[in-house]
């Protein structure tokens, strides 16, 4: 029976529903309190540079994010590397180490990387893989796992603080936008164990090779209109109410709904949904907190690196990008810094961070210290993810809530995931199989992406 869909918040897991429930035949009408959809992951355009807001990444192991790449049609605008290459710059280091995956099924795969990382003593990469085979067996879903920090499980696996700064935070901060000390064992333990411990190509990296607004808002937008999807933007919805076995939205003109997904943040959630809709104290969202985002952007009056990415440890940078390209540089070279679980950074004025960051960058790439800065700027999301702390899977709640017709969608639900891309097309997914009423499967399989 064709029902009336209003799906709140035009992110990824808004979008995902609202595509998932419109393909279904369903009358779906999304409602988005700003001028575009994509949520975190959007572009602006500065003196005609073409900026994403942060770096975003993805894995060959987030199938559900690669399926949602297939329904937009937009598969031919990211690279995914046909197998894991991650140079990692130190400025201790005259040339970079590489992280490279080898032919051999995992764990194996990273083996004689890590006896050759030479930013680690040889003690540190020896007994790298006895925590990783520990880790293997460890239980993500398990209470205990959640309620335990993951550096206090990497410690009492014979990990010492270079080896988990230098080593596993390299991954686990990136991912779960927390280090180790502060991250929930249960999920640095399913990030390792599905990106790293379980198919060798499982972490082989994607990005984007257009700006975010081309790869996920505008072809978002077109693809929901061809599904006969009315998007609102500019909408902000103030409230919800029951009656006769319907839902009313508020938002300037209410719209009339048979079952409602919200697909928006937790503080936004909290205020919107019924008392009593989720089986959790009235102040989860302050519990469940945030974690922060900054990038830092670099252009340059020439090439400073011919590389696409690296990491870098011994250093206040974390990860860099070349967004030369895809932001339409016609000249020199634009390269993008970022740093994730960025609490400290958070509030730092651009010229301490400029202070901080550039004299960082020119001692791992030489090039860069006879070029000339020609602008440097940033990107600040203070609440770009939940906290990933132990305690935080009590926070999450599922997709289908207590109230009748009223179901929830977010990278912040229990997708069992952190707050990737990934997590937040699962959520929308769950969403609208709770809508559907099915138990259709989450996309897997990953053809069709270019290397």
């Amino acid at each position: 029976m064709r029902q009336r869909v209003a799906v709140v918040g035009g992110g990824l897991a808004g979008i995902t529903a609202a595509l998932r429930c419109a393909d279904a035949g369903h009358e779906v009408t999304l409602l988005e309190s700003r001028g575009l959809l994509g949520g975190l992951t959007h572009s602006f355009t500065r003196d005609g540079l073409h900026v994403d807001n942060g770096q975003h990444v993805f894995l060959r192991c987030c199938t559900a994010y690669l399926g949602f790449l297939r329904r937009l049609g937009v598969t031919d605008r990211v690279h995914l590397q046909p197998r894991l290459e991650i140079p990692v710059h130190s400025p201790r280091l005259r040339r970079p180490v590489w992280l490279r995956r080898n032919p051999l099924p995992a764990p194996l795969h990273l083996a004689d990387s890590v006896l050759r990382y030479t930013p680690l003593g040889l003690g540190d990469r020896m007994r790298f893989a006895g925590a990783a085979l520990a880790l293997k067996s460890v239980d993500p879903a398990a209470p205990s796992s959640d309620r335990r920090t993951f550096g206090e499980w990497l410690k009492a696996h014979g990990q010492s603080r270079d080896a988990i700064t230098k080593l596993w935070d390299l991954v686990g901060i990136a991912t779960l936008n927390a280090p180790a000390e502060q991250a929930s064992l249960g999920l640095a333990a399913t990030v390792f164990q599905v990106g790293l411990l379980t198919d060798a190509g499982a972490a082989d990296i994607g990005w984007a090779t257009v700006p975010l607004r081309k790869l996920h808002g505008e072809p978002a937008l077109a693809r929901l209109t061809e599904a006969g999807a009315t998007v609102r933007l500019n909408t902000k919805v103030t409230g919800l109410s029951r009656a006769d076995g319907a839902w009313r939205v508020e938002a300037g003109e209410p719209v009339e709904a048979d079952q409602v997904v919200l697909a928006v943040p937790p503080p936004v959630a909290a205020k919107l949904l019924p008392e009593g809709a989720v089986p959790l104290p009235p102040d989860f969202a302050d519990a469940l907190g945030s974690s922060p985002i900054v990038n830092a952007h670099v252009v340059f009056d020439r090439p400073v690196t011919g590389q696409a990415f690296f990491a870098v440890v011994d250093s206040p940078l974390q990860w860099v990008f070349d967004r030369t390209a895809s932001a339409g540089l016609a000249r020199g070279q634009y390269l993008a810094i970022s740093l994730s679980a960025a609490t400290e950074e958070i509030e730092l004025p651009v010229r301490v961070l400029r202070d901080r960051l550039l004299p960082a960058l020119r001692a791992v790439l030489p090039a860069a210290r006879e070029a000339e800065v020609l602008d440097f700027f940033v990107t600040r999301e203070r609440h770009a993810t939940f906290a990933p702390a132990p305690g935080s899977a009590g926070l999450r709640p599922p997709a289908r809530t207590r109230a009748p017709g009223l179901v929830l969608a977010g990278a912040w639900t229990a997708t069992g995931w952190p707050a990737t891309m990934e997590g937040a097309v699962r959520s929308g997914e769950a969403a609208a199989q709770a809508v559907l009423g099915t138990s259709a499967e989450v996309p897997g399989r990953s053809e069709g992406i270019p290397a």
